[in-house]
């Protein structure tokens, strides 16, 4: 039978997993279209929801799952065991696998962000302290899956919790930027979300559990696209 405590700690990890997937927090994820913006403006296009959910299914598919799902479930093992050498070796793997400058600047500046966030108000945590003290020694770069499984850690959020998150997250990141853009209305993009549950799901179980040897991306169009979005004179968004 659970106890009292047993339930008070429960949800104080699902609390912080709120907590870290509200666009409240400061990751900046809110300033990223993942390319849909170099779509938009190269071909003046309102996608259909439909048409943007399938995109947002290719990239769950193709690239976050395979790659920083993957590299989230792998780190947040090491970093369940304190192993901080091989959390910089993911942090590198990923980091390396990301083509776009873009795309890797981004996903190290979320990931910094979060974690300097997380240690003003939480300074004890020896591999969190460790990590960032690792990156200002040019060791790492704090990709954000390796961020997040750190932070998943430090607020006792479940493995498999963290990655349906950080593909959640990920989802309203381009559903966000499409309403912003005027490609869709809320209620669409809600419809979008609801859609797309069973596939975050399945993209999870999938890869979190996958070694780091297995990990994959192959998604060559986005690649253009999001390097078209680099060349872009003007921008809204940082990706």
């Amino acid at each position: 039978m659970s106890t009292e405590h047993e339930h008070t700690m429960t949800d104080i990890a699902d609390i912080g997993m709120m907590q870290l997937a509200d666009s409240f927090f400061p990751t900046g994820m809110y300033t990223t279209s993942s390319g849909l913006e170099a779509i938009f403006y190269s071909e003046r296009k309102k996608m259909s929801p439909d048409e943007l959910r399938d995109l947002v299914k290719v990239f769950l598919e193709h690239q976050i799952g395979p790659a920083d799902c993957t590299a989230l479930g792998n780190a947040y093992e090491h970093a369940s065991k304190g192993n901080l050498d091989m959390l910089l070796e993911v942090d590198n793997t990923i980091h390396a696998m990301k083509l776009v400058k873009e795309i890797r600047e981004a996903s190290s500046r979320s990931g910094t962000q979060m974690l300097r966030c997380i240690h003003s108000f939480s300074q004890t945590n020896k591999l969190l302290g460790g990590y960032l003290a690792a990156l200002k020694e040019g060791k790492g770069h704090g990709t954000y899956p390796v961020a997040l499984a750190i932070a998943a850690n430090v607020f006792s959020i479940p493995k498999r919790k963290a990655g349906i998150m950080m593909l959640y997250s990920f989802s309203v990141s381009i559903i966000g930027a499409a309403l912003r853009l005027g490609m869709l209305q809320h209620f669409d993009g809600q419809r979008i979300i609801d859609e797309l549950k069973p596939i975050i799901s399945k993209t999870v179980e999938s890869y979190i559990d996958r070694s780091i040897e297995g990990i994959w991306q192959f998604a060559p169009q986005l690649d253009i696209i999001q390097m078209t979005h680099e060349r872009m004179s003007s921008k809204m968004f940082i990706t």
